[in-house]
């Protein structure tokens, strides 16, 4: 249990709750305790309880249903129309057979690169990773990626033999906001190796950063081969909002 003796009570309980989902320790649609449960666990009032709980539901991080209870909230991939596209889901509903690669994996000490692109202090836990996903045997995408350990502890003893990163943290971590930045960029000779392009030749590159209850989750670069690759986007006016399908 986590506690400061500096925060309010419902911080510390609402901080104790999200640490149990942020490590999977709690999965998606696993039952939170009763507010009563949780009165005696943490001997602290029923208001103070719900106000915590009140916090994760505005987070997007639970579910709170009348008479049912409490419950994790599932991946916001699988709610929002605004997507975070899975690239094993891609390939599979492309026909394909798919596979991918670990091409590095390195927990180390977060250095001003990857500070600035978690948004997190130097010095911090992160998992950086490389990883090459495949189609038909076909290189597909090249994906580089950093992990804030800090939020996703249980990614530092992960072996991604079964499923790659990006898979993983989408059916482990229910973020609540993200960014993409999207840009053309021509191949180095590293990545065109990687990708069996031309050196020079365009790539499609999706740059993306999500949070939890504005706690960094991961950075992520997916390289892709420009010639086969496009966005698409569909707004309503209505909404304001759309869906991306990276093809």
């Amino acid at each position: 249990m986590t506690t400061t003796g500096e925060l309010p009570r419902y911080l510390e309980i609402q901080r104790d709750l999200q640490e149990r989902i942020a490590s999977g320790d709690w999965h998606p649609g696993h039952r939170i305790p009763s507010e009563h449960e949780l009165q005696r666990t943490y001997r602290c009032s029923r208001m103070t309880v719900n106000k915590a709980l009140s916090a994760l539901a505005n987070a997007g991080l639970i579910v709170r249903r009348r008479r049912s209870g409490s419950a994790v909230a599932a991946p916001k991939s699988q709610q929002s129309v605004l997507e975070i596209p899975d690239i094993k889901a891609e390939v599979a509903a492309m026909g394909e057979p798919y596979r991918f690669e670990v091409l590095s994996s390195d927990k180390r000490k977060a250095n001003a690169q990857d500070a600035r692109r978690l948004g997190i202090a130097a010095g911090a836990p992160v998992l950086a990773l490389s990883v090459l996903h495949r189609a038909a045997d076909a290189p597909y995408a090249m994906e580089e990626r950093l992990i804030n350990l800090a939020v996703v502890p249980s990614a530092s003893t992960e072996t991604f033999e079964e499923s790659p990163p990006g898979t993983w943290l989408l059916a482990l971590i229910p973020w609540t906001d993200a960014e993409h930045v999207i840009r053309a960029e021509a191949a180095d000779a590293r990545l065109a190796g990687l990708l069996d392009i031309k050196r020079n030749a365009a790539c499609l590159i999706v740059e993306r950063r999500t949070w939890q209850a504005g706690r960094a989750v991961t950075w992520a670069r997916l390289s892709y081969p420009g010639e086969r690759r496009q966005l698409v986007s569909r707004f309503s006016p209505s909404n304001g909002v759309g869906r991306e399908i990276v093809w």
